[in-house]
């Protein structure tokens, strides 16, 4: 399915993209020379220029980008510095302890990345519109729901961002208030869901559909308070209502399989950036986490960079201390956990822990490991992590399994990125549910989530447990902080995290200090010098 779509819309928009790295930076060339009567004759030429808008999420998966500053801050995923390795410039400890200056370089990529995609979507609808004809007018109206898309990601990071909608306007944008800029995305879905393709085919795969949208909303509306200070439930449950009942989306029956390396084929995954290591490199994930070592485990082309790390209490969340005695008992064999007694939650597929073995089964050897280290040369993810700088375990903490490893494998990945599937469909209705008192449908509807895990049904449905089975369901997938903020979580104390100050303001990102330096209308976020 994929294969046929990759070639058409992200090989070629990959060879035309242009990024910006500045919402400042508006100053693309203009492509006046195209006409309905030299381009755009038929539907192959408008999918090779739609491509360059999809091709602005191949960002996702790699470092130090949108992802990352989403999950480093949460409490699923730490980088602790490991000796010389991993400091750079102490921006992914501030991260993860909360410590938010604006000159961190982490954000301006993260906003660069975003106001890239919105300048690429913008362009495309500027080109598309001098054509005035039926057809432009369906991609346009595609174009507009990826932009809504960039657009809440930016307003869910950044807060009070700038709206850049005209392409031809050059002035630098100001602010606009966080409840601006969630009106417009509600009003451009709004606009434009009735015009998106409805189907689920090769044709659709990758792309901007109703359903795609949908997930936007129910995933906007289920922020609302926390965006604008207004709960909306009722419209959170609708979205998310609208998908189920579409049927055209089902929980695939073994967790992984939503994240293995074909896996295009999946009955629940609604949107997805197509990767491919030939076609449509950037999925870095294998480089991130693995251990140097790891190149002889999974044989490697490249050696990875042995950064991101599972926070400890968080892998623990997954562990039934009665019914699994947890890693003291359980041994990693390559991709597969070995069965420990008792019920074991098949989300643990997650992570990679324990002895690693090369492909003839012996045990790989780490020639560098730390005299401190307690697993010794024999190379041992541990899910314990000792501290976060400047000595930590080059062996610690588990490591990020999600997404089928290819052995053999390259530095880049084919496993498609997941960015809305359903399995956060029914954990948002649920939540919804939950919140207008409706207990007992939603403990329906985190069952079928937890029976598909192999896991014991909840007797009953409480906030904690709630928000406990949305980080085991959506280890990440870029959700954590969200979640966090949403149930009043973001404030306390984890691992390595001392609690926040009283004061809120840390639910959004600073505005990057570059772009206020070379934008004088862009006013600081509240709280942030």
């Amino acid at each position: 399915m994929k294969k046929s779509f990759l070639r058409r819309i992200l090989l070629v928009g990959l060879g035309l993209t242009v990024f910006s790295q500045s919402c400042t930076d508006l100053e693309e060339e203009l492509y006046s020379d195209i006409t309905a009567d030299n381009f755009f004759k038929n539907e192959e030429e408008f999918i090779a220029a739609l491509g360059q808008a999809y091709a602005a999420f191949g960002g996702l998966g790699n470092h130090f980008n949108l992802w990352s500053i989403n999950e480093i801050s949460s409490d699923e995923i730490a980088i602790s510095q490991k000796g010389g390795d991993w400091y750079d410039g102490g921006v992914l400890i501030q991260l993860h302890e909360h410590n938010f200056p604006a000159n961190n370089g982490l954000f301006n990529s993260a906003w660069g990345m975003i106001y890239g995609g919105i300048n690429t979507t913008n362009r495309l609808i500027y080109s598309f519109e001098q054509l005035g004809t039926p057809q432009a007018d369906a991609f346009i109206a595609e174009l507009r729901a990826v932009r809504a898309l960039w657009y809440y990601w930016g307003m869910d990071a950044f807060g009070n961002i700038p709206l850049v909608t005209d392409f031809t306007d050059t002035e630098p944008p100001a602010n606009a208030t966080r409840q601006e800029v969630y009106n417009f995305i509600e009003s451009e879905l709004d606009a434009v869901i009735g015009l998106l393709p409805t189907e689920k085919t090769a044709a659709t795969y990758g792309r901007m559909t109703k359903w795609a949208a949908l997930a936007i909303k129910t995933k906007m509306y289920l922020n609302a308070e926390v965006y604008t200070g207004t709960a909306q439930w009722a419209k959170a449950a609708d979205a998310a209502e609208q998908i189920i009942n579409s049927g055209l989306y089902s929980l695939e029956p073994v967790y992984s399989d939503n994240f293995a390396i074909n896996n295009q084929n999946s009955g629940e995954n609604i949107y997805v950036y197509p990767y491919d290591k030939v076609f449509a490199g950037g999925f870095n994930w294998v480089m991130m986490t693995l251990h140097l070592a790891s190149q002889t485990t999974f044989s490697l082309t490249q050696q990875p960079w042995n950064g991101y790390q599972t926070v400890e209490e968080f892998y623990n969340s997954y562990i039934d201390p009665v019914k699994n005695p947890g890693p003291q008992g359980d041994v990693w064999a390559g991709l597969a956990l070995e069965p420990s007694e008792g019920t074991q939650d098949e989300r643990l597929s997650n992570f990679l822990v324990g002895p690693q073995y090369n492909p003839d089964g012996t045990i790989t050897q780490d020639p560098g490991v730390d005299a401190a280290d307690p697993n010794g040369p024999d190379l041992t993810f541990t899910p314990a992590l000792n501290e976060l700088f400047p000595n930590g375990w080059r062996q610690g903490g588990a490591r990020i399994g999600k997404y089928e490893i290819e052995r053999g494998g390259t530095n880049n990945m084919s496993n498609d990125f997941v960015i809305f599937r359903l399995g956060d469909i029914i954990l948002s209705l649920a939540e919804a549910k939950f919140r207008m008192g409706n207990t007992g449908e939603a403990l329906v509807l985190v069952n079928q989530i937890r029976e598909r895990a192999g896991v014991d049904p909840f007797a009953t449905l409480t906030s904690d447990m709630l928000f406990d089975e949305r980080g085991r369901e959506m280890y990440v997938e870029m959700t954590r902080r969200q979640d966090q903020i949403r149930f009043g979580k973001w404030h306390d104390a984890w691992w390595a995290k001392a609690a926040d100050p009283a004061d809120t303001h840390e639910i959004i990102f600073p505005i990057p200090q570059p772009q206020i330096d070379s934008n004088d209308k862009l006013v600081q976020n509240p709280g942030y010098n």
